[in-house]
């Protein structure tokens, strides 16, 4: 009898065993599954809360099956207590394997909401974005300028907050002087700084900060983005330019990046300007006349007056031969190339064309031609 008993005793202990190591092999297979969430997420965990606040949270959303097996798998990993706060993009068909590395993987916010202050050529303004997790895009919820405008609720309740990212986008074109004013004014960074980079010298580009970032780390890491770019577009320049040197190819560019914002028009641009430089023509560009009378403190608001234009200065390629001084802003990348790499045309003229392009022209009588339709054109709006 006892050797009955002992023998069912046995048997029912393999069936268990084999059972567990069956349950084992299924949950560690569930863990690892594709996930049910159908669409992107974004996850917010609270500074302090714990793994299991997380595994309902993550239920409730239909990100996981199981709060119970997402939380064993985690203590099985080891992970449970490096739970970081925080708010993180959970992709659609996330395992739970994958969402427990990325609730304690740490680092940046990987979602959430951001707040960029954008530096413009003839307008600033404080952007407040929130990532629609479904497209992946950042979309804009308020957008204020600081100077004119009071700041809506949601950006003091974004500032309280410690996982909102902060980023300064400064555009193609903006002098040196708007870039350092605008990092100044920024609420978030420290140590204001009254020298003025050199003309060209910053990079156009996002730059993400934390609060209490010095103005003088992003302007560093703006002069070192500039210098490499400069560098790699002079490595890849044409033949025959007209460009002593690479700070020469960079004034070149700050003049396409201010006479043009059309991509497509930019190496026809600069072809214009490098045909009237081999030719020994002068530029003739307004727009380093108006650097001339700004010194690039701010826009000129007005026309350019025909005193101006006769007036001497190192900038007004009126009156001067090749190129100005320094640049007349901080190109971008593009007029960069565009400034080493131009297009092959025989155009030494170019006037607006009333669609926010330009018509080009390869001689003087075409280029009246295209002067007299403009100035047509701008008479008709005029009498609007």
């Amino acid at each position: 009898m006892w050797r009955h008993i002992a023998s069912n005793a046995m048997t029912l202990f393999i069936v268990v065993l084999f059972l567990a190591a069956g349950l084992v092999v299924w949950g560690t297979r569930e863990y690892a599954a594709q996930g049910p969430l159908d669409t992107a997420i974004c996850l917010r965990v609270e500074s302090g809360s714990n793994m299991r606040r997380v595994s309902e949270n993550l239920a409730d959303e239909g990100a996981i099956n199981s709060a119970a097996m997402f939380r064993i798998g985690a203590d099985y990993s080891e992970k449970s207590s490096q739970l970081k706060a925080g708010a993180y993009l959970v992709p659609a068909g996330a395992s739970m394997e994958s969402i427990v590395d990325i609730v304690t993987r740490g680092g940046q916010s990987t979602c959430g909401t951001e707040i960029v202050h954008r530096i413009g050529v003839t307008r600033s303004e404080i952007q407040v974005r929130e990532l629609d997790p479904a497209s992946n895009r950042f979309v804009e919820v308020a957008a204020f300028n600081p100077a004119e405008e009071d700041a809506p609720e949601v950006y003091a309740e974004l500032r309280a907050s410690s996982d909102t990212r902060y980023r300064v986008a400064v555009a193609e074109g903006v002098t040196s002087w708007q870039i350092v004013q605008g990092l100044n004014g920024i609420d978030g960074l420290d140590d204001p700084v009254d020298m003025i980079p050199g003309e060209g010298t910053l990079a156009p580009d996002s730059y993400e900060f934390t609060p209490g970032t010095d103005v003088e780390t992003i302007l560093a890491a703006m002069t070192a983005s500039q210098a490499r770019r400069l560098a790699d577009a002079w490595a890849a320049r044409a033949d025959g330019l007209p460009y002593a040197n690479p700070e020469e190819a960079l004034i070149m560019a700050s003049i396409v990046e201010k006479e043009t914002g059309l991509a497509e028009e930019r190496r026809q641009v600069a072809s214009v300007f490098v045909n009237r430089m081999n030719r020994g023509m002068r530029l003739q560009t307004d727009p380093t006349v108006i650097y001339g009378i700004t010194n690039g403190e701010g826009i000129l608001g007005r026309g350019l007056r025909q005193s101006e234009l006769r007036r001497e200065t190192p900038f007004n390629t009126y009156v001067i031969d090749g190129l100005p001084p320094t640049p007349i802003a901080n190109p971008g990348f593009a007029a960069m190339e565009a400034a080493l790499n131009p297009d092959t045309t025989e155009y030494i003229f170019f006037v607006a064309d009333g669609t926010g392009g330009h018509a080009f022209a390869t001689n003087l009588d075409d280029h009246n031609s295209n002067v007299a339709k403009w100035r047509e054109i701008e008479a008709q709006r005029a009498n609007q």
